[in-house]
This record gives structure tokens, C-alpha cells and sequence, in this order.
């Protein structure tokens, strides 16, 4: 997950969500190496529902799916590693810095990002869930979280949030500083916040924040309905 955690933190589909509303969404994001995933994984325990953007993001590119295909012809083999699989970080790399090929790549997954999420909401929806998690990194960047019942922010001091980028992705300082810059400041994503989950600290305090928030989440809140 590595390799493709910064090429899918880049381009984060910026459709609007249209759910059923019987589901209440609440949105969970973060910084880059924030350990939104980690937080996910406690909700999850704790009997939440989630929907994971970059999950979906990376099963929409298997082998065999249509958009896979697509990537190649308009990126290269280069892309495409040995076994038939996409490979991420190449293409990462191929559009970081190029706009024209970003929103080239925007138009051949997210499409199909958005079908599958809303396949997977109106699952839930059939299920009776009441609420779910959707789980991605650019929710505030896009705007997403004002369609949203919710936004769970996932914070970290920037110096530990530097120290685990440059460690996960092998990066120097200068290009781990250029990933930070990709993406809005945590703190504009905690202005519009309805939760903070400082995941700075141990283990245990994390936990203990996630305890809090989805005992809140559970009792109907955050208290706001957006038309």
C-alpha cells in the first residue's frame, strides 16, 4: 500500500457523494501519513462501517477491469509491471508534477470510483446500517464533507507526521516535504471538523478518543443535517 498511498492521495475523486439517505455519513481524513488508516481499523473494531476510498481506488485498476486497460494506452507499458498488475508508484511519479496527465488518469478512474462507492452505500442502505465511515484524503480539499453528516479529522504534529512519511515511503526531506505540500494544512481540515482524533501520542490515547467519538457518533451525532 505504500507505493500507492501518494499517487491515490493526489487524486481523490471530487464527485459528490449521492447516497441514500437512511445512511448517515460521516466523513474520516487526515494528513498524509497521518495514520487515518490505523484510526479506520479502530472504528472498524469497534463495529463501524467504512468505506474506503483508497481501497476501491485500487481494486478499480486490478488486472482484468476496464480501467486498468485504459491506464496503459494512455500512460505507457512502462506502467504496467511484469505480472500484468499496475505499477503504482511509476505512475505516481508519471503524473505528480503534471496537471494535464492527473486530470487525464481523474477521467479514467473516477468514474468508476464513484459507481463502486455508491454500490457499496446503497448496500449498506439495504442492510439497515444507520451509519457509516468514508474513509479518504482529499474530503476537505474537494469539498466533500458539506454533503457529509459528519467529519472525523485524524491530526498529527507536523514533525512526526514528516518523520513517518520520509520512513513509510523511503523519501528524502525535500520530497517528503513536497507531498505535505500537496494536500491542504491539517489545520484547515481541522477548522471544519466536527471530531479530532489526535493520533500523535500512544496507542492507547488514540484508542481512547475513538472510543469517545463513536460513542457520540452512535448517539445521532454530530448535530447537524446538511440539505
Amino acid at each position: 500500500m505504500s507505493s500507492f498511498a501518494p499517487f491515490i492521495r493526489l487524486l481523490d475523486p471530487p464527485f459528490a457523494l449521492r447516497y441514500n439517505r437512511a445512511v448517515r455519513i460521516i466523513g474520516l481524513t487526515g494528513g498524509i501519513a497521518s495514520g487515518k488508516s490505523t484510526v479506520a481499523k479502530l472504528f472498524v473494531a469497534r463495529g463501524a462501517q467504512v468505506v474506503d476510498a483508497d481501497l476501491i481506488a485500487r481494486e478499480v485498476v486490478k488486472p482484468g477491469e476496464p480501467a486498468l486497460g485504459e491506464i496503459a494506452r494512455h500512460f505507457g507499458a512502462t506502467v504496467i509491471l511484469p505480472d500484468g498488475t499496475l505499477d503504482r508508484k511509476a505512475l505516481g511519479q508519471l503524473v505528480f508534477d503534471d496537471l494535464q496527465k492527473r486530470l487525464q488518469l481523474n477521467a479514467i478512474i473516477h468514474p468508476r470510483i464513484a459507481e463502486r462507492t455508491q454500490r457499496e452505500l446503497g448496500a449498506l442502505a439495504q442492510a439497515g446500517v444507520p451509519e457509516a465511515l468514508y474513509e479518504a484524503a482529499l474530503i476537505v480539499e474537494n469539498n466533500l464533507y458539506s454533503g457529509f453528516d459528519g467529519l472525523i479529522v485524524v491530526s498529527v504534529d507536523e514533525p512526526t507526521q514528516l518523520s513517518r512519511l520520509k520512513a513509510r515511503e523511503g523519501l528524502s526531506d525535500q520530497d517528503a516535504r513536497k507531498r505535505l505540500s500537496a494536500q491542504a494544512p491539517l489545520s484547515d481540515k481541522i477548522k471544519v471538523a466536527d471530531y479530532v482524533v489526535d493520533n500523535s501520542g500512544p496507542l492507547a490515547e488514540t484508542e481512547r478518543q475513538v472510543d469517545q467519538i463513536w460513542t457520540l457518533i452512535r448517539s445521532g451525532g454530530p448535530k447537524r443535517r446538511n440539505p
